[in-house]
């Protein structure tokens, strides 16, 4: 069904150029959308009407019509106002109500493709037929965002990113395949590479974020050129935006193609992440380190292992930076200042960083 707020724009703007009063009622008689108050007289008479043969219909000065959706009322709409011109007004308006119906027909239809799809729940040869039936194209190259918010009207974020998009709304699906997520398949031309791919995160986001308190995540998969691998990139966004919130979580747009050891690790079974914890650090690992150590080996990572820099960027001494190291070295018997070292702890640091996330997940 067409929603409330889509039937009263449409009987808003009918109403501005015909200067008739319009209602649109279900076949309870519970008004969706109108444009005058005093609809509760009718109740009764939309209730009978509803259930008569006739299509139309004069009650009290106001003119009945049906809007029929698959040989069903789906609609009742009423027509009211002054001058012979109100049926041929009505007729109209039913009609507007009627080409909408089979609009957002059509895009529900596209859009239950489109979901089971991303779900892998179509056969192969399913997913060609029922493209051809709606008119979709197979080899076309495509993306698949995934938009993730903590805020709870998703509905409002699907309109706006639609509206967003509605210059290119035929070629590209939006929709929502749970309660939490957003999707955009993003239909794209033979020029458009993954660096245009942050262009289009950067809109979403002006598009939707428009509460700084509401955090918003946002993940995309590789291109693909075949209609049947479009399942393969929503699963690399679902994959990117799990990784982006252990690893990147200053972005709010992250991509598949540059996860790189965060994918490796977000991989790794818990036992065996466990298994190289206690390899390495033995009882203490860098979750347990002081927040002067941590801030210290982060700036110092942050410069790549320069120590000269470090220490002017942390307002210290160098002599100051290398008894913090020395000490590290002495708890974890890793030089941070050899690369190897290094690598090794960065690496636990960020198995650290995912063995909390996993857990938190469990608890949550």
């Amino acid at each position: 069904m067409v929603s409330n707020q889509i039937l009263q724009s449409t009987i808003d703007g009918l109403k501005e150029i015909t200067k008739t009063d319009l209602c649109v009622l279900d076949t309870d008689a519970k008004p969706l959308a109108s444009t005058f108050e005093d609809v509760a007289q009718y109740t009764e008479a939309v209730r009978i009407f509803a259930q008569s043969p006739a299509e139309s219909q004069v009650v009290s000065g106001c003119q009945f019509f049906k809007v029929i959706e698959e040989e069903e009322v789906a609609y009742i709409l009423l027509a009211y106002g002054e001058g012979k011109d109100v049926y041929m007004i009505g007729k109209i308006a039913s009609f507007q109500v009627q080409n909408l119906l089979i609009a957002y027909k059509e895009r529900f239809d596209k859009d239950n493709f489109i979901k089971n799809l991303l779900l892998d729940n179509l056969l192969l040869v399913d997913i060609y037929n029922r493209a051809k039936k709606l008119h979709i194209d197979t080899e076309t190259r495509r993306v698949v965002f995934i938009i993730e918010t903590t805020r709870e009207n998703e509905g409002a974020d699907l309109e706006k990113i639609r509206e967003a998009f509605s210059s290119t709304s035929k070629r590209d699906f939006i929709t929502a395949v749970d309660e939490k997520s957003i999707v955009l398949v993003k239909e794209l031309t033979d020029k458009e590479q993954y660096e245009d791919m942050e262009k289009v995160g950067e809109k979403i986001l002006k598009a939707v974020d428009d509460d700084r308190e509401a955090k918003m995540h946002i993940a995309y998969g590789t291109i693909v050129g075949d209609i049947k691998e479009v399942s393969r990139s929503y699963k690399e966004a679902r994959m990117a935006l799990d990784v982006g919130r252990i690893f990147f979580e200053d972005r709010n747009i992250v991509a598949y193609n540059i996860l790189g050891i965060g994918r490796l690790i977000y991989q790794l079974p818990m036992p065996l992440c466990k298994m190289f914890i206690n390899e390495i650090f033995g009882n203490k690992s860098p979750d347990h380190f002081d927040d002067e150590t941590i801030a210290t080996i982060n700036k110092f990572f942050e410069n790549n292992l320069n120590v000269s820099e470090t220490s002017r960027q942390l307002y210290i001494h160098r002599n100051t930076l290398v008894y913090r190291l020395d000490k590290l070295q002495k708890g974890t018997g890793l030089d941070l200042r050899v690369f190897e070292d290094a690598i090794t702890f960065k690496i636990a640091m960020m198995v650290v960083k995912y063995m909390k996330h996993m857990e938190n997940m469990d608890y949550s």
